[in-house]
């Protein structure tokens, strides 16, 4: 495996990486939002990702695999109601629907996200290093 396929494996972690890290900071944003352009509360989202081969990755080809974000989706799980009779969009018994946000969750899963594009970019870091020392070997 060349350094070239290295960084593009490590870039492809970063960006997939950099995406979730979007779309986690939209859902802590929105985590009040309870009235949204569609109507209702806003929901979650979350990034799906993919392995797939690397073009031009030489004789090992199809074993040589980076990511890439497939898509977002919207979380399918119910929304708590919450009794606030004193909130704009509650129903006439008082209840409003909250966005199907959790803190904890969210913050967990961007820990997560910011660990996995740490990793990618120390993946990077070490190969130029490698390539570095490598090219020193030759003088």
């Amino acid at each position: 495996m060349d350094l070239f396929t290295v960084m593009e494996i490590g870039a492809s972690a970063l960006s997939a990486q950099r995406t979730r890290i979007e779309v986690i900071s939209s859902n802590l944003a929105n985590i009040h939002t309870t009235r949204t352009p569609k109507g209702g509360p806003y929901r979650r989202r979350d990034v799906l990702f993919r392995s797939e081969p690397l073009q031009g990755a030489g004789p090992l080809g199809e074993w040589v695999m980076g990511v890439r974000v497939v898509q977002v989706v919207e979380d399918g799980r119910p929304f708590p109601v919450v009794y606030d009779p004193g909130h704009p969009d509650a129903d006439e018994r008082g209840f409003v629907r909250m966005p199907n946000v959790d803190l904890v969750e969210e913050m967990t899963n961007l820990m997560l996200a910011a660990r996995s594009y740490e990793a990618a970019l120390k993946v990077i870091a070490t190969a130029r290093e490698m390539a570095l020392r490598t090219l020193e070997l030759g003088r």
